[in-house]
């Protein structure tokens, strides 16, 4: 409930002050996606870029859900597949010119986002009838039964080999074909920040606020005399309209949409990105799917391993860092501000080291399971490390134990030393509360 009252609450300083700040950072974000070509000009980086902005408006319609109104999802891929599929039909028709009006590719998106807004209204006016693991069952038979679907009517899915289109169709819009990656890029970044903006200002509107006290008692809600089912219906309707321009967004990227864009595994990419960065945040899905891309996509190249490093983070954000990324750097600055920084920041710097230790002996062991199970030639890491120990496999196997054993006992110890040191500082210094002050 202190979701509603919180814009009423806060003082008219704070308001002014507010608003330049998060002017400047969408400046400054308007202006990295525009100048990040110039950075990274490889075909591969390009392709990489245009990959995360398909999962960054994925990851933030996915949090509306999520972090916004407490719905566990296991389905919202479902949304996002039909909004490309019904994409590709739409350019396929419009190359064919069997459209009744124009559709140039700088709008297919609209067409994404219209279609997972239909079928959001559809499937969500029974989805948001329950809530809770009731809510999250319901939309993962949802997202199996559309996924069977697809197999069963290959007219519109194409079956196995997906269905494949050419986004270049029709005349040069204002001279851009859209064929180059560069200008698919730019078209990726129109929508992506015109997507952030409209999420973003959801969450300010009336309906965002609601949407926050249903996730934190639905009870009281309903006591004051809104309809948590309403509620929850309309924050999925809305959600299913961003994950249909995701999965627009993809469809004109690959140019081919396949069933797996419908399955369960791509709803938990949604998942994954949204808790590692911080659901409970509106900028935590954009760094969980930054960090999520570099595993997913960039981190493949190398290794084989990638899967089971994708879940080990993930294992360890719900373990030690459930707020995700962004919650442990604003505790982090908490502690700043407060002036605890001189007392905690030996352990933090032990913590970093040893968790870096950790990491590395991990990774070292893994490469080194899996050069021995499929080959060297599978597991270029493990190559590389046995290189630098002098070629030996045991030694490879050696450094990575040693490594990961020495980081675990140094985060050990940090973690001791940090919690006695923030304990001594609460006793002598307390931070005073929020009602105090």
């Amino acid at each position: 409930m202190s979701a509603i009252l919180s814009a009423q609450t806060m003082p008219r300083t704070a308001v002014r002050n507010y608003l330049p700040v998060h002017a400047l950072l969408w400046v400054a974000a308007v202006a990295l996606l525009v100048l990040a070509p110039l950075v990274f000009d490889s075909s591969a980086s390009l392709t990489f870029l245009t990959q995360l902005g398909t999962l960054i408006v994925l990851a933030l319609s996915y949090n509306m859900l999520f972090g916004q109104a407490g719905m566990l999802s296991f389905g919202h891929a479902v949304y996002s597949g039909l909004g490309a599929y019904f994409s590709v039909h739409a350019m396929n028709l419009a190359a064919a010119q069997a459209l009744p009006v124009p559709l140039p590719v700088v709008f297919v998106p609209v067409v994404g986002g219209l279609a997972g807004l239909l079928f959001g209204a559809v499937f969500g006016h029974l989805n948001t009838k329950r809530s809770g693991t009731a809510f999250a069952m319901i939309t993962m038979g949802i997202c199996e039964l559309v996924f069977a679907f697809s197999h069963m009517f290959p007219k519109f899915f194409g079956g196995e080999g997906g269905i494949s289109t050419n986004r270049s169709y029709g005349e040069p819009w204002f001279g851009l074909t859209f064929g180059p990656q560069i200008q698919v890029y730019y078209l990726i970044v129109v929508w992506l920040l015109v997507s952030t903006a409209l999420m973003y200002g959801f969450t300010r509107t009336p309906l965002g606020r609601l949407a926050n006290a249903v996730r934190d008692n639905a009870e009281r809600v309903e006591f004051i005399g809104y309809n948590p089912h309403r509620i929850r219906y309309l924050t999925l309707v809305l959600s299913s309209f961003f994950a249909g321009i995701s999965g627009a967004l993809m469809a004109i990227n690959f140019e081919i949409v396949g069933s797996e864009s419908l399955s369960v595994v791509r709803s938990s990419d949604g998942l994954l990105f949204a808790f590692i960065g911080g659901a409970g945040s509106f900028v935590g899905p954009i760094v969980g799917a930054i960090l999520g891309g570099l595993l997913t996509i960039k981190l493949s190249d190398f290794s084989m391993a990638w899967q089971l490093y994708l879940g080990l983070v993930f294992i360890g954000f719900v373990m030690y860092g459930p707020l995700g990324m962004v919650g442990i750097a604003t505790s982090a600055w908490r502690i700043v501000r407060s002036g605890r920084l001189a007392r905690v920041l030996p352990s933090w710097l032990v913590a970093i080291g040893g968790g870096a230790m950790a990491v590395a002996g991990l990774v070292i062991f893994v490469e080194q399971a899996y050069a021995h199970t499929f080959g060297p030639q599978k597991a270029v890491i493990a190559l590389q490390v046995q290189a630098l120990v002098g070629g030996s496999a045991l030694a490879g196997w050696s450094l990575g134990l040693a490594l990961f054993a020495a980081g675990v006992a140094g985060l050990r110890r940090a973690s001791r030393a940090m919690r006695s040191a923030l304990e001594e500082q609460n006793r002598l210094h307390p931070i005073p509360s929020r009602s105090a002050a």
